[in-house]
């Protein structure tokens, strides 16, 4: 057991929990990160070789820090930057290691319990993400070893027959890299998905979208606008179109990129309340300090409805020295 009582503990070593160490070392305080998995990890789960959507002022932990090659940063080169980011500052960030429980210890703060040891703090600011849960269709077969909730590359794909379900960015990309790189690639989406043009409905990026379109004038990709899954099976896939239509396509790996959603379960434990968000649902907090409704208890990140990297990284930079403040009043 760590024996020292934390100012804060912070779980999540993603744009969020690395600001809110990093803040909380200016401050002072007596701080901790812990990690699951590695640092950004959620960025290392993109697919190799992704070019990000944002530009370097929406994605550094300090202005001008990130210096891409090209006008937006890959995945590696904004890994890169955040490790260093920990490197560079020394801050205390402990991978590998997962919270299990939260429990309150009456006035003095909370213990909580990891897979690793357990500490005690007086604060605890959860930044955990938003990707724990991938989104499934639930129709038979979905368990099957060939259907997958993430793409990494399309390397082990080439001339096999692969399927992606979804219909933004991340399917779009998905499809794009398996049909640039020789795979039969068939992408089934929403038709609302497919026509959606506006970018503040959440439409697929130009930059996404163009090639991709090229690829299906090519004739190398193929669209299917899709009314329901039956079946995932072996070696392959049956659909209804959107126009009724039942199809059985051949198929050796689907990929399902529907969206993910935050592990809420040691929040709700705690007693946080939660409330139906725009893409799913969310903690209830102080949008001032984001705080939630458990006194010592904060949210941040892509969980929340600050929801773009820029807003995880400024968030922590203001609520962690009104912790600060809070607790040095506590003293």
């Amino acid at each position: 057991m760590n024996e020292d009582q934390l100012d804060l503990l912070i779980i999540g070593a993603g744009p969020a929990g690395l600001s809110a160490a990093d803040a909380a070392a200016a401050e002072g305080l007596n701080y901790v990160v812990i990690e699951k998995g590695t640092i950004a990890d959620t960025i290392r789960q993109y697919p190799v070789g992704r070019t990000l959507f944002s530009t370097p002022n929406e994605l550094e932990m300090r202005a001008g820090s990130l210096k891409p090659v090209r006008e937006k940063p890959t995945r590696e080169e904004l890994l890169s930057h955040y490790v260093h980011f920990v490197l560079d500052r020394d801050l205390n960030v402990k991978t590998d290691e997962e919270v299990v429980d939260v429990q309150r210890r009456d006035q003095k703060g909370f213990l909580v319990l990891t897979t690793r040891s357990q500490y005690t703090a007086s604060r605890v600011l959860f930044a955990i993400g938003a990707m724990a849960h991938p989104r499934r269709l639930n129709v038979p077969g979905e368990q099957l070893p060939k259907v997958h909730h993430t793409f990494i590359e399309p390397y082990a794909y080439v001339r096999k027959d692969a399927m992606v379900i979804g219909g933004g960015n991340s399917a779009a990309e998905a499809a794009l890299f398996l049909s640039e790189e020789g795979a039969r690639t068939t992408m089934v989406l929403w038709r609302d998905d497919w026509e959606n043009r506006d970018p503040k409905k959440g439409a697929m990026k130009h930059w996404v979208r163009t090639p991709l379109e090229h690829e299906v004038a090519e004739g190398r990709l193929h669209v299917i606008l899709y009314r329901q899954i039956n079946e995932i099976r072996e070696r392959e896939v049956s659909l209804i179109t959107d126009e009724g239509e039942t199809l059985t396509i051949a198929n050796d790996v689907v990929f399902v990129l529907v969206g993910s959603d935050a592990d809420l379960t040691l929040l709700k434990k705690l007693g946080v309340q939660t409330a139906p968000g725009k893409l799913t649902e969310v903690p209830v907090y102080d949008p001032d300090t984001f705080e939630t409704n458990v006194p010592g208890i904060y949210v941040a990140g892509h969980f929340t409805h600050a929801r773009h990297i820029k807003e995880a990284i400024a968030v922590p930079r203001r609520i962690v020295p009104l912790i600060a403040r809070d607790l040095r009043a506590t003293v």
